[in-house]
């Protein structure tokens, strides 16, 4: 039988530095897991220090958190589900980045075959594959509301890793050159172009991509944020950890 150590622990005891410290370090190195393992995860280790967090939540007034959010942000870990339906993705160059007009982007490396001492020899010699999931944001009836606007994907060299100003940049020129028109003249299924993945990885992306996402900061400070989102009514909750990075 696994003893949940968390439940003796007298959370309002801890100041709240302690408490985000305590979940940096104990999700440390398990974002690789399965979503089952990190689901479990959550629910017997994780919760309760959420549970504390978004009660001490400086900034519950979402108009209050859209100048905050604002700059870079790495995911350190999540139970969003299609956040690895690609495989290989370089935790270190994953990032979420908001730009102060309204646009948003997470943006990732993907190197197939980083993991594995075997496969690294020979999958050194392919290309990796950056991936761009972006949306708008705003407040509707006080709440986050957010619409999906695009995937964009790129080859690169495997090489050269994907830094915060490249990411940014490509972020920056595709809004420039894509979305300068009016949200709802959007066409979703138009902007979803999925060339560079295989067709079942595309169709998986394309569910999550038409879909309207709900967001929620239960926690959110000038450096660390809890975000609870969900992509379907009857779909389970996801829970994102992220810390400034910029």
């Amino acid at each position: 039988m696994i003893v949940n150590i968390t439940a003796a622990k007298d959370l309002g005891d801890w100041n709240t530095q302690e408490i985000k410290n305590k979940i940096l370090e104990i999700v440390t190195g398990r974002n690789v897991e399965s979503l089952k393992d990190k689901v479990h995860f959550y629910q017997t280790e994780l919760a309760l220090y959420f549970k504390e967090l978004t009660r001490r939540n400086p900034f519950p007034n979402v108009r209050e958190q859209l100048p905050i959010v604002v700059g870079v942000w790495i995911p350190i870990w999540s139970t969003i589900p299609f956040q690895d339906i690609v495989p290989g993705r370089l935790q270190e160059q994953s990032y979420q980045i908001f730009h102060d007009d309204g646009y948003y982007a997470n943006i990732a490396r993907y190197a197939p075959g980083h993991q594995s001492a075997v496969w690294r020899r020979f999958a050194s010699k392919l290309p990796a594959f950056d991936l761009m999931v972006m949306q708008k944001y705003s407040i509707r009836d006080e709440n986050w509301y957010i619409q999906n606007v695009g995937i964009f994907q790129a080859l690169v060299n495997r090489e050269k890793a994907l830094t915060i100003d490249e990411a940014d940049e490509w972020f920056t020129a595709i809004v420039k050159s894509k979305f300068q028109q009016h949200e709802e003249k959007i066409d979703l299924k138009r902007e979803l172009q999925l060339n560079k993945i295989d067709r079942n990885t595309a169709k998986k992306f394309e569910k999550a991509y038409l879909n309207t996402p709900v967001l929620e900061h239960l926690y959110i400070d000038n450096d660390f944020r809890l975000v609870k989102s969900q992509r379907e009514v009857k779909q389970r909750p996801s829970y994102t950890i992220a810390v400034r990075k910029r």
